[in-house]
Parts: C-alpha cells; structure tokens; sequence
C-alpha cells in the first residue's frame, strides 16, 4: 500500500505510543510529536480510517488505535515490540525523535557515502552540522553516524554525509562463542595459570556448587598480595552473566554494553558451554 510521508510518520507515531502505553491515543499527542497541525492529523486520519488502517475508540479516554492493516501496510510485526530507532544528535539522545526510514544516495565509495533519513518526531531539532548517530535498526541492526549536511522540514528529512556505518550480523552466539576451559575449585594457583597459559586463554569457569570466574588478572592480583598458597575457589568471582547460545550477537552487545562485564558466560541447554568476550564480538564484526 502506497503511503504518503505524512501517513507513515502518522501511524508510525501512532503505534509508538500506544505500545508504550497500551491506550488510545489522541490526535493532539501525534501532532506534537511529529510536529504537524493537529487539524492536518484530523484530516488525515479520516484518509486512513477510509484505508482500514486506523480506527476511532469513543469516550473520554478515546482517540484512534492502528489496525492489522497498519502494521502490514509499515512492515511491522504486530507483536508489541517498540519500533523506535534512538537517534542521538551531537552526543545526546533526542527524545521523540525516531528513523521511521534510511535511504542511501551513494554507497559506492566510502569517502563519500551520503545518505537520507526520515524524522518521526520534530525534525527542526535538527540543524546542518549536527553529527548524530542512528540506530541500531530493528532487523538488520544496522548504526550509522554521520553528519547533517541538509533538512527538508516539509517531507520531514534530514540528509547526512556517512562517516561510520555498521550492521550487526544476524548469527547465534554460539557461532562466536569458545569453549570454555574448567578449573577445578581446589586447583592452586599457579595450576590455574599453567592450564590458562596453556589453552591460550585469559579466563576459565570454575566447577563448583556456587560456580565462578577466575581470570589471570585475579591471578596475577594474588600474588601480588602475596596470596600464593590459596585455592582458586577464594580468588575467584562468584556468579556470572549468561547468554542462551541460540541468541543473536546483538543481545551480548546490549548486555555488556549496560553492565561493563568483560565476559559472558555461553549457555546450551541452561548448562554453561562457552565464553564470549567483547574481542570475539570486535571479530565477528571486522572482515576477514
């Protein structure tokens, strides 16, 4: 279904808040969130109730819900999941603002791909100059940044010169993953050592009833204190952060990224299996 821009940013931002906020929701709230007369909304959502794509809730706390149809008509899974695609302009996330569409003028050259995005929310927020950053899309997990080199407020676009653009690939952890090394709790630590140093790692599992992570640097911090006659079980970090190996690369991203954590443990079957650490994901992610 061809859709106007002013349709698509309509529903888009129609869908957005009512997930959020599982409601009906008003003409008045989408024209200040896409920045458009509220008459120019009324009108407008007559247009798409005569599409099947929206209808009215009555009442006090009534106003236009989306249809089946919408979500079909923008491509959207109709499963509750918030589309909203954050963009970030000058090192700060701009709120209300979403990438409802990226087109890509020039891709053939690196040093000047440029590109097009459209704004559900103000687009005078922005100014040339700006640099932002978009993403990550919800399929292709894909983040851009860039800088604003033009704007189009009547089709609410921004137009930006690539610098850096990046697509997560779509692959189980598993597929990154190592297998991790075990250690036995009462192993000393100069045991440890060997048996890290030997398999070429930086980290093992320990096997216990409360399990942990021992690394050479808890390794090398004990013997600095002069710890060198203690067990494995007393240096190491009890308890760990997992990730199903069936999970995509992106979900280790979004872990490490809001918690810091060096590694994560890799789980098959609830069992931990493997171990998977932010140079892994940096190799995934490089060509070869």
């Amino acid at each position: 279904m061809e859709l106007t821009p002013v349709q698509r940013d309509i529903l888009t931002a129609l869908i957005n808040i009512h997930r959020r906020e599982g409601r009906a929701v008003k003409g008045e709230e989408i024209a200040e969130l896409i920045d458009r007369n509220p008459g120019t909304i009324r009108n407008q959502m007559q247009s798409l109730k005569a599409l099947n794509l929206v209808e009215g809730v009555p009442g006090p706390k009534g106003g236009y819900k989306a249809t089946g149809a919408a979500y079909e008509a923008l491509c959207l899974d109709n499963s509750g999941d918030v589309v909203d695609v954050p963009i970030i302009k000058n090192g700060v996330q701009v709120e209300g603002a979403s990438a409802s569409e990226i087109i890509f003028n020039k891709v053939m050259q690196h040093d000047s791909c440029s590109g097009m995005v459209r704004i559900t929310g103000n687009v005078r927020d922005f100014n040339i100059g700006d640099e932002i950053e978009i993403g990550p899309t919800p399929v292709n997990r894909l983040y851009i940044k860039g800088e604003v080199t033009g704007r189009d407020d009547t089709m609410s676009r921004l137009i930006f010169k690539v610098s850096e653009m990046i697509s997560v690939p779509r692959i189980p952890v598993k597929k990154i993953a190592r297998r991790a090394v075990r250690i036995s709790p009462s192993s000393s630590i100069q045991d440890a050592a060997r048996t890290m140093i030997h398999n070429g790692v930086s980290e093992a599992l320990v096997d216990e009833s409360s399990p942990g992570l021992v690394s050479l640097s808890d390794l090398v911090r004990a013997i600095a204190e002069g710890r060198t006659c203690v067990d494995v079980r007393e240096i190491m970090t009890r308890g760990y952060l997992t990730i199903d190996s069936d999970d995509l690369i992106y979900e280790a991203i979004k872990i490490m990224g809001k918690t810091g954590a060096a590694q994560i443990v890799v789980t098959e079957g609830g069992v931990p299996w493997g171990l998977v650490n932010p140079l892994d994901i940096i190799r995934s992610l490089t060509p070869a």
